[in-house]
């Protein structure tokens, strides 16, 4: 992330105080907690099995390239949601970053999400993106939700493309959003309060 450091405390509608900053390799055993606290049916539709510490440590060491950009959001000392932008290493589709994004259970429906969906918007706009796109299973209609308030258009589905964490097969969604277009949707959402309504 060139070397820049981001740390924001924003609010959340029950008036907690969240911090917002880039993941660093000391989240790891914060991190690995993080993620063997979400319930299963969180975990369910994650593309790697996050509860195993191995998989949390490559998902750390992976900021140390240039290819993903993570930040976290923390809350009392713990982490209260985990968000990405990956880069794609093929020149001809570095204008598009994938957007992945997941928030704990006491957290959702107070806005965390856009909030935290705003600062990786700025992530993407600083490397030059245009476009982001986000991958979600079928079955995750609160996120398809979410998505689609944000101004994400579903461009394709496709049918029993990718296993769950439980081995059963889904459909896989992939949304796009232009940049230019997402910002102005999570300026609307920030100055009439939908961001409230949303997890």
């Amino acid at each position: 992330m060139g070397g820049a450091t981001m740390h924001k405390t924003v609010k959340l509608k029950d008036r907690t105080e969240v911090l917002i900053r880039e993941m660093a390799p000391e989240d790891l055993d914060d991190s690995h907690a993080f993620f063997k606290s979400l319930p299963e049916d969180d975990r369910t539709y994650l593309r790697r099995d996050v509860t195993k510490r191995e998989v949390v440590e490559r998902r750390i060491s992976e900021i140390e390239s240039a290819a993903v950009m993570r930040l976290v959001a923390v809350a009392d000392g713990q982490i209260a949601a985990d968000g990405s932008v990956e880069i794609p290493d093929e020149e001809w589709k570095r204008h598009v970053g994938e957007l992945r994004l997941i928030v704990g259970r006491p957290y959702q429906r107070q806005g965390l999400g856009t909030l935290m969906a705003r600062e990786l918007y700025l992530l993407a706009a600083s490397a030059k993106m245009e476009e982001i796109i986000v991958k979600i299973m079928r079955p995750q209609e609160a996120a398809l939700s979410i998505f689609r308030r944000l101004g994400f258009r579903e461009e394709v589905s496709l049918h029993d493309y990718v296993r769950d964490q439980a081995g059963r097969k889904q459909d896989l969604v992939l949304m796009r959003c232009d940049l230019e277009a997402l910002w102005q949707e999570m300026e609307d959402f920030l100055a009439t309060g939908d961001w409230e309504r949303t997890r």
